[in-house]
């Protein structure tokens, strides 16, 4: 052959001097170890919960998992507008005229959203809000 480049037929046997791993051979082994020991440090130094497996009962599965987000909510009684000199003139015992009467349904806004309506109540002494529909769908969501 040419340039001094030897063939090995695989039909041949070989010989007892080639038992030898040739370093490609050599390269696939280490590479193989190598991977091998990564992947084992890799389990042991990360102790991942297994997903495919369904969640413990504790309390924290479907919509529990949602309890601590925090979300903006804000309810609307009404609007106004004011001055800023009337504003810096206020005081604790200020009454200030919204737009609606009292016993309108009041806006519930969450994240900047319009999905719900309701109606202020008093319940041991604290105010609190009704909820009395809930507006449904993209279309009817509103930007505060």
């Amino acid at each position: 052959m040419d340039g001094g480049a030897t063939t090995v037929n695989e039909s041949e046997p070989q010989s007892a001097s080639s038992s030898q791993p040739t370093p490609e051979e050599e390269a696939i082994k280490n590479t193989t170890r190598a991977v091998d020991q990564m992947s084992q440090e890799a389990a042991s130094a990360v102790d991942l919960p297994d997903f495919g497996q369904p969640a413990p009962p504790d309390g924290a599965s479907g919509i529990g998992m949602l309890g601590d987000v925090d979300l903006d909510v804000r309810i609307e009684l009404g609007r106004t507008r004011m001055l800023v000199d009337d504003v810096l003139k206020l005081s604790p015992d200020s009454v200030v005229e919204l737009d609606k009467a009292a016993g309108d349904p009041v806006d519930i806004y969450v994240n900047g959203r319009h999905v719900a309506r309701g109606e202020v109540l008093v319940l041991n002494e604290n105010f609190c809000v009704r909820v009395n529909e809930i507006i449904g769908g993209v279309a009817g969501a509103e930007a505060g």
